[in-house]
């Protein structure tokens, strides 16, 4: 028997991507006399693409709400009793329950639960040094984030941005700040923008970025955060130079928000995420779900344990416990580390290991890199395509492939996840039958060159 007479209490920490997706598929598959679902959202906000804030920001999305799938308003008419600006302060696993804070009010209150799903997602990395947390310093994580960030575009006079660390995050932003007449400076600690590309790849994204009129900053930490007289940024600072800023933006990357798991004791990982089973269970919890960017999931690839924070994942997760919670069953076996970007028109993709990921985990690789183009060569808007691509050199195994290219580069990538995920060779991949007329790519795929070019280096090692 549950607390609340016949019926079971679902408790969700989190009103985005993986929390709500739960939420609407455990509703889905039992009705509110069966489950009540009581959802807790610290933000204004809930089921938003934080994927579309740089497009946003940038003005190729002209308004907040298109980056909303449900309203709470939306999440309530299903019987989803989703309680906003409400963050919960503490997880007590031993009475099954969650203590709650109305962060307009400061009430507390707590809510007990049957099942309960973590959903808390990710924080932006804040530098420890001075002026981190200065007014004109933003992270761009959540869409309050976004808001914050356009509301301190609107009421700053200067055009000068400086954005530290050029992942993802950095490169969107950096992009969307030139897109609104600023002067950029991206200021990096790796020897070229995009870690998660080889640094022979990255350097082709990085003169793409100076090519939209971007300082790029490489090899370089920033020290410190200068302040005005008004205690507003001013400048970024590193060893041996100073970047004047009107606004910073925090690119280094998330890390899992895991502070309330921790303190209940829940497992985390080498990388402070919470460790699921193939259900999403919290490992040792029977009752206790997570997804979305808190968990840490397996690379299949790798086979290591891994922090990949995507929306696709959050997504998938969500729709995992959602059937779980609801007395279904679903797995969520694992990724292979898929990803795209763009700057410009310039496409970025990559699944799979890089060279340092699988010198790391042991695996011994031939890697070939071939420029080929997106479309026949004679057909009109044909431009080149860079793709680089891993294989075990003993089996022929793939084990990764980065692509960087003009219009048609970043779907590709998807062959490649797709025969990672079925543990290919690249011999077998020659023989895929992809799609081919002129205008979408040369007879042998820009994907199927790399992989006989592999094939050829593997046998010749053999």
């Amino acid at each position: 028997m549950s607390m609340s007479g016949g019926r079971e209490r679902l408790v969700v920490i989190g009103g985005d991507a993986a929390g709500m997706s739960a939420a609407s598929q455990a509703r889905r598959l039992r009705g509110p006399d069966e489950l009540e679902i009581v959802a807790f959202e610290r933000g204004h906000f809930s089921s938003y693409s934080a994927c579309g804030i740089p497009y946003w920001v940038g003005g190729d999305v002209a308004e907040r709400d298109q980056l909303i799938a449900r309203s709470p308003a939306e999440h309530r008419a299903r019987d989803i009793d989703l309680r906003m600006r409400t963050e919960v302060t503490e997880i007590d696993v031993a009475g099954k329950r969650v203590r709650a804070r109305a962060v307009d009010s400061g009430a507390e209150s707590w809510t007990s639960y049957d099942k309960l799903v973590i959903g808390t997602g990710a924080h932006p990395i804040r530098p420890d040094m001075p002026g981190a947390d200065a007014p004109g310093v933003h992270g761009v994580q959540t869409l309050d984030d976004g808001q914050a960030l356009l509301d301190t575009l609107a009421r700053t006079g200067g055009r000068r941005a400086v954005v530290v660390g050029a992942g993802y995050i950095g490169v969107e932003m950096a992009e969307a700040l030139i897109n609104r007449g600023y002067e950029v400076t991206v200021v990096n600690r790796g020897s070229e923008p995009m870690s998660t590309l080889d640094p022979d790849m990255g350097r082709l994204v990085h003169k793409a970025m100076e090519g939209l009129g971007i300082t790029m900053v490489n090899d370089t930490e920033v020290t410190e955060v200068r302040t005005g007289a008004d205690g507003r940024v001013r400048a970024v600072a590193t060893e041996d130079a100073e970047y004047p800023a009107d606004v910073v933006i925090l690119g280094i990357g998330v890390r899992p928000e895991t502070r309330l798991a921790e303190a209940a004791g829940l497992p985390l990982g080498a990388r402070g995420g919470l460790l699921t089973d193939l259900a999403m269970r919290v490992r040792g919890h029977e009752d206790i779900w997570a997804g979305g960017d808190c968990v840490e999931v397996l690379n299949l690839v790798s086979g290591q344990e891994q922090y990949v924070p995507l929306g696709t994942h959050a997504n998938k997760h969500g729709q995992v416990i959602g059937t779980n919670v609801g007395g279904g069953y679903a797995t969520f076996p694992g990724v292979v580390g898929t990803a795209v970007s763009k700057v410009c028109d310039l496409e970025i993709a990559r699944t799979g290991l890089r060279e340092k990921d699988a010198l790391r985990v042991g695996l011994r690789f031939e890697a070939v890199t071939i420029e080929s183009t997106s479309r026949a060569g004679y057909y009109p808007g044909a431009s080149t395509m860079t793709v680089k691509m891993l294989a075990e050199r003993r089996t022929g195994r793939l084990l990764g492939v980065q692509i960087v290219g003009r219009e048609g580069a970043g779907k590709r990538v998807d062959i490649a996840a797709v025969a990672l995920t079925a543990n290919m060779t690249v011999e077998q991949m020659t023989a895929l039958d992809l799609g081919y007329a002129p205008p979408f790519s040369p007879v042998w795929d820009p994907v199927l060159v790399a992989a006989r070019k592999a094939a050829t280096k593997v046998r010749e090692g053999h």
